[in-house]
């Protein structure tokens, strides 16, 4: 029965570590060390809790947030709702493949013709036939092949050879540093492992993979050990950046420190600093992050877009049966790849900011989920218990404000400066 029910949860929060996500980890290493690894400990909370709240509301309802949304808030309020998001999704579409033209210099320099302009049409081809020409059970097949190389990053965390007790002395000691830098690196970091389309998309692939009450203890260890599992990642990205990027600045000369602007940057790094094989090993999980958000992002999209609007969706269905769900989903691929390879697009731009962009919509779907989910007469007796609405809560209250900082910083650069 395990198996059978397992998928929703592990997918959904390995999709999590996105081009984005692996960009921002990143950052926070290069520029700051090990000093947010902390971060991840009430993260991975927080995580679980949402991520449960969505997979529960599925099972007992069997229907899809935004549909829940639009029936209990009115069509005015899922419209404008869902059009932020929509747009808010397209600019992450966008970064999934701005991670794909970020892994090219590296496979480039073993093959000559492997060029960004090659590699992003190619990528958004593959993700758009993968999706489309196969059932959900063959898709959920390839997505859990997907997640297995990310186990990449953890060989790269260790082929660093970080000093281990500087990184759990830092991951278990938080570690505050009121600059605008720290604060936009910390949403995104939120923004990034609590993504609000990932809330959609869970609860829709529960509701089409069709689990019910009687079945949900099972899903809930799925969901647990993807966000277990996705946050275990999250911190070896950030190990093999802080004890490469961050301890060479350390010690080197102005004149010789390395920049990070995104992912593929550190990747090039990595090879002088810590072998051939660590940069490898970075590039691929990369591109394989890239590739595989870039699939189930836009896919999210259309799901919650259609359940709000009563347009038929799913990959079980024919071009003909669900056509406005094929479409949009072909529309958030061609946009998104397209806006990459246009001359002079700002990689690290896009990637960064629709991260940040998620921290700061991440309160409003997280309200929305709190009231439904605390509604007796849509959840009976499955609604939240104190403990998961306390967690809940303060996720609402510490995103909300680290937001305004952040947003006040923008206006005031004085402030925290």
């Amino acid at each position: 029965m395990f198996l059978s029910v397992i998928g929703p949860g592990i997918i959904t929060a390995n999709a999590d570590n996105d081009v984005g996500g692996i960009t921002v980890y990143s950052l926070a290493g290069a520029q700051f060390g090990y000093s947010l690894l902390w971060l991840l400990i009430p993260v991975t909370v927080a995580l679980v809790v949402v991520q449960e709240m969505c997979a529960r509301m599925g099972a007992v309802t069997g229907k899809g947030l935004a549909d829940l949304i639009r029936e209990n808030f009115g069509v005015r309020v899922a419209f404008w709702v869902l059009l932020v998001f929509v747009l808010a999704d397209l600019l992450n579409t966008a970064s999934e493949f701005a991670g794909v033209a970020a892994a090219a210099p590296i496979f480039q320099a073993s093959v000559h013709w492997l060029s960004k302009y090659v590699l992003v049409p190619a990528a958004a081809i593959f993700v758009f036939s993968v999706v489309t020409r196969a059932n959900y059970r063959v898709v959920e097949k390839i997505f859990f092949a997907f997640c297995f190389v990310y186990l990449s990053y953890v060989v790269s965390g260790f082929i660093v050879r970080p000093d281990w007790h500087a990184v759990m002395t830092q991951f278990v000691w938080p570690h505050f540093t009121p600059s605008k830098a720290y604060l936009l690196t910390a949403i995104g970091v939120i923004g990034t492992t609590i993504s609000p389309w990932m809330q959609f998309y869970i609860q829709s692939a529960i509701v089409e993979k069709g689990i019910k009450t009687h079945d949900y203890k099972f899903s809930r260890i799925d969901v647990v050990a993807g966000a277990i599992f996705t946050d275990v990642i999250a911190f070896f990205i950030i190990v093999a950046s802080a004890a490469t990027i961050f301890v060479h600045n350390a010690h080197a000369g102005p004149q010789h420190h390395i920049t990070v602007n995104d992912a593929g940057t550190l990747a090039l790094a990595l090879g002088p600093l810590a072998g051939k094989y660590a940069a490898l090993l970075f590039a691929i999980g990369l591109l394989n992050a890239a590739i595989f958000t870039a699939s189930i992002l836009p896919l999210s999209t259309a799901y919650y877009v259609c359940e709000a609007f009563g347009f038929e969706s799913g990959v079980d269905k024919r071009f003909g049966e669900a056509p406005f769900f094929y479409g949009l989903y072909a529309a958030l691929i061609a946009i998104g790849a397209a806006a990459v390879v246009l001359p002079g697009a700002p990689l690290l731009g896009i990637i960064f900011w629709s991260q940040v962009l998620n921290g700061a919509l991440l309160p409003v779907v997280l309200l929305l989920m709190l009231l439904l989910i605390n509604n007796r007469s849509l959840m009976g007796p499955y609604t939240n218990g104190v403990l998961f609405n306390v967690i809940a809560w303060a996720t609402v209250v510490i995103v909300g404000a680290l937001t305004l900082v952040s947003t006040l910083q923008l206006f005031f650069p004085s402030l925290g400066s």
